[in-house]
């Protein structure tokens, strides 16, 4: 994966946890190292609602998205690696944001434990696990920006 110290200049960042039928969003805002779980957004066969999409977008104001690449433990790509990707291209398309991949794997099962852990003290009860997932890759990114190319 390339090294990118040149874009931790992105003050913004919104991340995706791409589902067929549901995707996580988290927004961080880098000065502070702030993340913030947004609710659950509906998808239709892994294609958002474009025009509420871009109302967050605009809400937000991100420098650059983060967009979670679901690959095999064996490093292999699945269908779901693919439409992940055409999403990235796509989003980066239709906003001119810079937009990377990031290594997803475990995140998902981590976000779970996090959640239900936050849940247990009567905490995060409107979170979801994708959502917090989303915000796993931002904090990942935080600490070592790191991504593929969609």
């Amino acid at each position: 994966m390339p090294d990118l110290q040149s874009v931790p200049t992105a003050t913004t960042i919104m991340a995706f946890d791409f589902g067929t039928q549901k995707m996580g969003i988290a927004v961080g805002q880098r000065l502070i190292e702030s993340i913030n779980p947004l609710p659950l957004f509906p998808m239709k066969d892994g294609i958002p609602h474009w025009e509420n999409l871009h109302k967050i977008i605009q809400q937000w104001q991100p420098d650059l998205f983060l967009v979670g690449l679901p690959l095999n433990m064996d490093d292999s790509e699945s269908d779901l690696s693919a439409r992940a990707r055409k999403f990235a291209r796509r989003l980066r398309h239709q906003t001119n944001i810079e937009t990377w991949m990031v290594d997803e794997r475990l995140s998902t099962r981590e976000a779970r434990d996090t959640l239900q852990n936050f849940q247990a003290n009567g905490q995060a009860k409107k979170l979801s696990a994708d959502s917090f997932a989303a915000s796993l890759f931002i904090e990942s990114w935080y600490h070592d920006a790191q991504g593929i190319k969609p």
